[in-house]
């Protein structure tokens, strides 16, 4: 029966360890939370009881922030939407320095097209002072903006915050933009257009605002 309750806490404790290494906060926060519940228990059957006290504790700051994170990952209050022109200095800086990841969800996207190119509309997705994702269009005439690039950070994806610049922000509208379409390729989540009002429309996908 040792050996069960020793393969118990050497998975907590994987988990704990492993949860570090995550980038996306609810993620880390789940793994964390269930490593330190597994180590809880397995603690407490040993009676060693600071350790039992500790990931505790560990739990219940997981489940309190686990709790928090889900509430505010539609909350518009959280996540701001601001316009910047193409050119803008601080958006191309963020363009720069994530640009790996960026051409790894969207290899035909050059960010140094952005400053000069004409008809383009660029949002600039916040949380706090944090500058967590960038949306930028092609007006194509008619009300009719081609998203050319909709890139959130990796610890913020769980979060989708680019339903607040298609949904709840009004930015598009007020850009004089009626319906957004992305062209199909292979990097496309196709499940996070659909839960942000996106359907196929021949090879795009369409939202009307």
């Amino acid at each position: 029966m040792d050996s069960v309750f020793e393969v118990i806490g050497w998975i907590g404790s994987i988990l704990v360890v492993w949860s570090l290494t995550q980038s996306r906060v609810l993620r880390f926060r789940w793994m964390n939370l269930a490593g330190s519940i597994l180590a809880t228990g397995y603690n407490a059957v040993f009676e060693i009881w600071p350790f039992v006290a500790m990931n505790g504790a560990i739990a219940v700051i997981n489940t309190y922030w686990i709790i928090r994170l889900q509430r505010e990952r539609h909350d518009p209050g959280v996540y701001q939407v601001l316009p910047l022109a193409p050119d803008d200095p601080f958006l191309q800086h963020v363009l720069r320095v994530h640009a790996a990841d960026i051409a790894k969800h969207r290899p035909d996207f050059v960010a140094k097209t952005l400053a000069t190119a004409g008809r383009r509309s660029t949002f600039l997705v916040t949380r706090g002072d944090e500058a967590v994702g960038v949306v930028a269009l092609h007006d194509e005439g008619a009300g009719v903006g081609l998203v050319e690039l909709d890139w959130v950070k990796p610890r913020f994806r769980d979060f989708t915050p680019g339903e607040f610049v298609y949904r709840d922000s009004g930015a598009l509208t007020a850009a004089g933009f009626r319906r957004v379409e992305i062209e199909t390729h292979p990097e496309l989540d196709r499940e996070y257009l659909r839960n942000v009002g996106f359907s196929t429309q021949g090879t795009r996908w369409v939202r009307e605002l």
